[in-house]
């Protein structure tokens, strides 16, 4: 009989990724949690909803996602080949809308009469709205004012697909100010509303739940590698906020030994100041939101303000499955800086065609970082999570283009 795996059957029945993970919320919300993790293990057993689901990853986002091999960009940097899994060219531009049908599918299932979610570059702003509109289900995005004057294009996506937006002005006026703002409003009826997640996060079931959707970018990327390259690729990364696209092409590749993972958060300004989100690397096992994970906090031991160039990513926590993998050493975190993230974002973009979501770029900034220290018989796959449409404006402003 062969030894169990040490990254299967997680989480646990109270939600636990090792030690990180569970459900820190009042015993009043334990209950609903609880409901939601009962509802979410019967639809995902039942053959009516993974037939829906499947129809409309394929017919509806367009899944299988591609593999691309940037063939210019491995032969500029010299070293490892550098392969992209094409997520940005998903309906609404990025992986968030294969966990957001399934949250909108199980709030259907629920009767639930709204939707309630927060956003930070607004790309699970927009796959929710995209979502609900869908199944017909009123759909309420709480988002920064910082970010709501970043992320233009993604809030005009929103009111146009008939989300209710709440800007959040409270705080740094970011992600994790959102996330909090949007608890508020969950609390007031929570048995008829339902707080749809954008990641990896928050009680449980969510952290296992968003995992489970997003896993077929892992499922679909190991086949599809497999099958033209004969092999696996060396290196599979991605980029590093809440978790959750790293977490869905991660699953996939986990008992693969042979494959290293690199999870590539924001250092931001610099890891040496206080301007950077890079929560894996200089964080410690603490609470937020409802989990146990690896939090950045202050001297008091509140969750400390953060930022990233990429609004996607500019959160305190970390999903608590990677947290587990940290501690367990599957995974390697590392970062890129906002420096590096923009330099990736116009290489890809003027070497290959392809813009990147900023979030994104810093996992390419990494591949472009490593990628010459490795032979040419190497591979790196990249998560592409997303398209950098809602960013091009303001880039553009920033580089003066």
């Amino acid at each position: 009989m062969s030894t169990p795996s040490p990254y299967d059957n997680l989480p646990d029945a109270q939600g636990f990724f090792g030690k990180f993970g569970g459900q820190f919320v009042p015993p009043e919300m334990k209950q609903v949690m609880d409901e939601i993790s009962a509802a979410y293990q019967e639809i995902r057993q039942r053959k009516d909803f993974q037939d829906e689901l499947n129809y409309l990853l394929a017919d509806y986002v367009g899944r299988p996602s591609p593999i691309f091999y940037a063939r210019r960009l491995s032969e500029k940097l010299g070293g490892a080949r550098i392969y992209l899994k094409r997520e940005d060219l998903n309906h609404t531009g990025a992986h968030k809308i294969n966990h957001c049908l399934g949250e909108a599918l199980l709030a259907k299932f629920m009767g639930k009469t709204k939707v309630i979610a927060e956003t930070g570059a607004g790309q699970h702003g927009v796959a929710l709205a995209t979502a609900c509109a869908l199944v017909g289900i009123p759909c309420e995005i709480h988002m920064g004012t910082v970010d709501i004057a970043k992320e233009h294009p993604n809030v005009t996506k929103m009111k146009i697909l008939g989300a209710t937006l709440v800007p959040v002005t409270r705080g740094t006026a970011t992600l994790k100010d959102a996330v909090d703002s949007a608890f508020d409003e969950y609390l007031k009826d929570p048995q008829n509303f339902i707080y749809a997640i954008g990641s990896v996060v928050g009680p449980h079931p969510f952290p296992g739940m968003v995992r489970d959707f997003q896993s077929v970018v892992g499922r679909e990327a190991r086949a599809q590698f497999m099958e033209r390259y004969k092999k696996l690729p060396d290196y599979v990364a991605a980029c590093v906020g809440g978790g959750s696209n790293a977490m869905g092409i991660f699953t996939a590749f986990l008992n693969d030994e042979s494959v290293k993972l690199v999870g590539v958060e924001p250092a931001g300004e610099g890891l040496d100041t206080d301007r950077h989100a890079a929560t894996m690397t200089l964080g410690k096992p603490g609470q937020i939101h409802g989990m146990a994970c690896y939090v950045l906090e202050d001297s008091e031991g509140n969750p400390m303000p953060v930022h990233s160039i990429a609004s996607g990513l500019d959160y305190p926590g970390s999903g608590p499955q990677h947290s587990h993998l940290k501690d367990l050493g599957r995974v390697e975190y590392a970062s890129a800086n906002d420096n590096e993230c923009l330099d990736a974002f116009m290489m890809l973009s003027r070497v290959e065609g392809i813009i990147p979501a900023l979030e994104s770029a810093h996992a390419v900034a990494w591949a472009i970082r490593e990628a010459p220290k490795l032979s040419q018989e190497q591979s790196i796959l990249i998560n592409l999570s997303g398209r950098g449409d809602k960013d091009a404006d303001y880039v553009a402003e920033k580089l003066g283009l």
